[in-house]
């Protein structure tokens, strides 16, 4: 049990950590922000526990192709703010990333790569 409170302190921390460095200086906050360490985390905790060299790698893998069809969300994202507000705009690019996501996961399945 008090494994699973570190990964929680560590995790909650890194966010915590971003999201002050993103009040000082949008720039650092982005860029900081931009960095995979929910990813990493990931693996390491993965590591951790001992799962196989396969899975931390599947992990890897997988969330490359995940992540691509989530970028047109931070440009759609800015744009819309000041039009629509904080949430609808989130809303809007939430829903803007699942439509690129099934979109993507049917073009990369004639690839061979099955996301869904």
């Amino acid at each position: 049990m008090s494994w699973l409170i570190t990964k929680y302190f560590v995790t909650s921390a890194i966010v915590v950590l971003v999201s002050e460095f993103a009040k000082r200086s949008d720039k650092l906050g982005g860029l900081v922000a931009s960095l995979p360490l929910v990813t990493l985390l990931t693996l390491v905790w993965l590591y951790y526990e001992q799962q196989s060299p396969e899975k931390i790698a599947n992990h890897a893998w997988y969330t490359f192709w995940y992540v691509v069809p989530t970028l047109p969300m931070f440009l759609l994202f800015p744009s819309l703010l000041a039009r629509l507000g904080f949430w609808w705009a989130l809303l809007a690019g939430i829903l803007v990333s699942l439509a690129a996501f099934l979109l993507f996961a049917l073009a990369l399945r004639r690839f061979g790569i099955d996301l869904l």
